[in-house]
């Protein structure tokens, strides 16, 4: 491809040494953290297409549909529908995400276009309206050539470990598809994700309790049958490799509750009645701990996701579904519950190991505190505030939370990154967390506020990038025989 599109010859604005301010910073990326593999440990991605080894006929196909992040910036660039989640054409498409691209400055979509661009397909150019034809029929090329399916692109990023994001009624037959061909460079594991069980108010949530019944053979009329149900599922899911669970919560629910009003409750709203705000709260309250002594029991990791404002332009919403860009941050009040929801697992043995990410900013002292509460020395890091989470998933935002866990926790026993996206073309965000932490690190070395000791520090960085969630997901002793 000719690298010089329309425009005269500059030097790439991302070069190797990107973000990188001073040879402390150099040396921690390029000779510690640069050539690590991937463990992404909760993503988006469809399974289907990991399990067939999805081949894309454009760019499109593989960068544009279904990330929300690209289709709010269009949308606020004054970019019909139509051209976003419509009837025009992929190259049309791609167009008008090109004509974007220039106005997206300072925001992390610029650093990470290009980054995929140039990661993926060499390609060094800004990307703009005038050489988006260009780079469309280019990336087409490449993608179309049979080099670069979905393993190929796995496999280029170094991803070793995928971790889905599945519905407990899932039959998992792409996860089985996928385990019995054993013959790629990577592994992919499914997450228990059983957010429509809880969401008890949701519309149709009498008829998913019937699927869920259904699939787990359990006639659900009561909740002893619930949890009889919700067990075989979490057993299914285990046979399978499974060992994380997830959920997406407004805020964690932990008033108090007794199994005969979480019964009370069911029963009701499985007669089609509706159950009103104080009921909801008390059955959300009773599942997730049951839920979450369950993951302790099998030796899950459970996530939780606190503080998305979900679905707030209900006439989109009602056009395009969920998950299709009209979500927000949400200023719900978190320390309170959450606290009584950790404790009265943690008091009775059951907590498992944690992650909690929160999407409002104003709570990132709330959850670097909080997980030092509850780490018990059973193991190193139990307690972990997951990284810079969607809106937060930026520059500022991620040196944010490394700083606020330094100050408050340990950097040291931190997990990292993951894409938490549904593009298999995002996983250059696992180099840019990585830049952004050795950049951290050689400004305060530069300062003096840490020591000349590239090796310790360079070991650090090693861990945060990668060791530390392989040690923690316990995948060498479960996932890696």
């Amino acid at each position: 491809m000719n690298q010089d599109i329309s425009r005269p010859s500059v030097r790439p604005f991302i070069g190797q040494d990107f973000l990188l301010t001073n040879d402390y910073a150099l040396a921690l990326y390029h000779d510690y953290a640069r050539d690590l593999p991937i463990i992404d440990y909760h993503n988006h991605l469809p399974p289907d297409q990991i399990a067939a080894n999805t081949t894309f006929e454009n760019i499109t196909q593989v960068w544009l549909q279904g990330d929300h992040y690209k289709w709010r910036a269009m949308r606020t660039n004054g970019v019909s529908e139509e051209f976003i989640t419509g009837q025009a054409s992929d190259k049309e498409k791609f167009q008008k995400w090109a004509e974007t691209v220039p106005y997206t400055m300072r925001n992390p979509l610029y650093h990470w276009t290009h980054l995929e661009l140039q990661r993926y397909f060499g390609i060094v150019d800004l990307l703009d309206g005038r050489n988006a034809a260009e780079i469309y029929a280019h990336t087409s090329d490449v993608l179309g050539s049979g080099q670069s399916n979905v393993h190929d692109l796995l496999h280029k990023m170094k991803v070793e470990v995928l971790c889905s994001t599945d519905d407990p009624t899932d039959d998992l037959k792409d996860h089985i598809s996928f385990a019995q061909a054993k013959d790629t460079s990577f592994q992919l594991f499914p997450s228990f994700r059983p957010d429509k069980m809880v969401q008890i108010e949701r519309e149709d949530f009498v008829d998913y309790i019937g699927r869920l019944g259904v699939v787990a053979d359990v006639e659900v009329t009561n909740w002893t049958s619930l949890l009889d149900a919700i067990d075989r599922r979490m057993a299914f899911f285990h046979s399978h490799g499974c060992r994380l669970s997830d959920h997406g919560l407004e805020q964690m629910y932990a008033v108090p509750f007794t199994d005969a009003a979480a019964n009370r409750i069911l029963q009701k709203r499985l007669s089609g009645a509706i159950v009103d705000r104080s009921e909801t709260v008390v059955y959300k309250s009773a599942l997730l701990h049951c839920l979450s002594t369950r993951y302790h029991t099998k030796g899950w990791v459970q996530q939780f996701h606190l503080g998305a404002l979900r679905n707030n332009n209900h006439r989109m919403f009602h056009s395009l579904g969920p998950d299709t860009g009209w979500d927000s941050i949400g200023d719900f009040s978190q320390a309170k519950q959450l606290a009584t929801f950790l404790d009265r697992l943690d008091a009775n043995n059951q907590l498992t190991r944690t992650i909690i990410y929160n999407l409002n900013p104003a709570d990132n002292e709330v959850m670097a505190t909080m997980i030092g509460n509850y780490n018990d020395g059973s193991v190193a890091g139990k307690m972990q505030w997951g990284s810079a989470w969607w809106f937060l998933d930026q520059m500022d935002g991620m040196e944010k939370q490394l700083n606020t866990l330094s100050n408050m926790g340990l950097l040291s026993r931190f997990i990292g990154m993951l894409t938490d996206s549904r593009s298999f073309l995002s996983f250059p965000r696992h180099e840019y967390f990585r830049r952004l932490l050795c950049r951290l690190l050689g400004q305060d070395i530069e300062q003096g506020l840490l020591p000349v000791d590239i090796p310790w520090i360079g070991q650090l960085v090693q861990d945060i990038c990668y060791n530390n969630a392989r040690k923690y997901f316990r995948f060498e002793e479960q996932m890696f025989k």
